[in-house]
């Protein structure tokens, strides 16, 4: 079993690689649930990590029906992730009417070639999963990223043994959103080929001084006296699910 865990620092990847895990999913903007990270914190994850890297392309938050300026940027993006030595990028691309846009999807994985491409949750909120699968299939992705169209994966467990079925193996699937270690073997016997995971913790930051009354994020609710970050402890006690 493949283990991935989605990271948003420096801490979090070098705790990824030290629990065991084969691949990490890299993201910047943890509150809109993972966007294009920066420049600097791809370059010096991949000098700091032997593990396979991923990185995600995603513009902004939001829905995953993006403009031509915000194509433009996601190629300008896959190309840099590319120069910095990723093994991979992450994205998904819809129409407006919920179905996979395979045109400019097909596009992006040939321009991110040799790079490997997973097709993330975006699958999910596809109208009907097992033509949304065809498509990827039809786009070159490797992999897809679901939680079988429920908000967690143990509770999409049921599609996702379908899909597993369904892509006989003509694609790799991952399931991904409320993996745990409670719950990985449960989910290995859908036969899946991949688990993604967090691997959430949170912790007081550094700061002592605490300005009250003020929140700097004006949009999504935060507590920006906390760190958020991926726990050694619960990746390792997944990747150990395996190790037996």
């Amino acid at each position: 079993m493949q283990v991935e865990v989605c990271t948003f620092s420096i801490e979090s990847c070098l705790n990824a690689q030290k629990a065991g895990a084969q691949r990490v999913e890299l993201c910047g903007g943890l509150y809109e649930g993972g966007t294009t990270p920066s420049y600097g914190l791809i370059k010096l994850a991949r000098s700091l990590l032997s593990l396979k890297i991923y990185v995600m392309i995603r513009p902004r938050g939001g829905d995953f029906c993006y403009d031509t300026y915000e194509i433009e940027t996601m190629k300008s993006d896959i190309e840099t992730a590319k120069q910095l030595g990723a093994d991979g990028v992450v994205f998904g691309i819809l129409e407006p009417n919920g179905k996979v846009n395979i045109e400019v999807t097909k596009e992006l994985v040939q321009i991110a070639y040799p790079m490997g491409v997973t097709f993330h949750r975006a699958f999910d909120v596809t109208p009907d999963p097992f033509e949304a699968l065809e498509a990827i299939i039809e786009t070159g992705a490797e992999r897809i990223l679901t939680s079988g169209q429920h908000n967690t994966a143990p509770e999409g467990w049921q599609l996702l043994e379908q899909i597993v079925k369904k892509a006989n193996n003509r694609i790799e699937i991952m399931a991904g959103a409320g993996v745990n270690a409670d719950n990985a073997l449960l989910l290995a016997q859908t036969g899946v080929h991949a688990l993604h995971l967090t691997g959430k913790a949170v912790r007081e930051g550094a700061m002592i001084f605490k300005k009250e009354g003020l929140n700097m994020a004006s949009v999504l609710p935060a507590n920006e006296y906390e760190i958020i970050y991926s726990d050694e402890v619960k990746i390792r006690a997944l990747v150990e699910k395996f190790n037996q």
